[in-house]
């Protein structure tokens, strides 16, 4: 397997308040503005990075404050990694489908969610030590070529 070093990288580390949400959705989305994106592009990022950060909030540290990590890397060919971690509860059974800790009126969309506004979702939880979230999302090169 070969590794393609990243062009660019932020690491943001915030607590679990619901008030930091939307700081890293427009964080992110500042970030891929080296990208040239589209609204639609932007949007995705947004979204993606919403989901992935509430859920940190809301289900990692349901009684208490803890630590969320967010890492944007840039890669060649227009792609970007979003990496949010956490190290809270953890999931027992992350490949169940519309699985969620919170009460009825959270429906457990979030990762189904994640995966549809990104190229790819790698979901890594260890009960009582946290959860890893990676999404990749490639970008459409336009007229000036490839960003750095």
């Amino acid at each position: 397997m070969r590794t393609v070093k990243y062009t660019n990288q932020v690491v943001l580390t915030f607590p679990s308040k619901s008030a930091n949400e939307a700081f890293a959705r427009s964080a992110a989305a500042a970030f891929a503005a080296q990208l040239d994106p589209t609204l639609d592009e932007l949007g995705d990022v947004k979204t993606a990075v919403s989901e992935a950060v509430t859920n940190a909030i809301v289900h990692a540290y349901p009684d208490t404050l803890g630590k969320v990590e967010m890492k944007l890397r840039l890669y060649p060919g227009n792609e970007m990694e979003l990496i949010v971690r956490d190290w809270g509860v953890g999931i027992p059974d992350v490949e169940t489908p519309l699985f969620t800790t919170g009460n009825e009126e959270r429906s457990g969309m979030g990762f189904t969610i994640m995966e549809s506004f990104t190229d790819t979702l790698k979901v890594r939880s260890v009960p009582g030590k946290g959860t890893t979230v990676t999404m990749r999302k490639r970008f459409a090169l336009r007229a000036g070529g490839q960003h750095p």
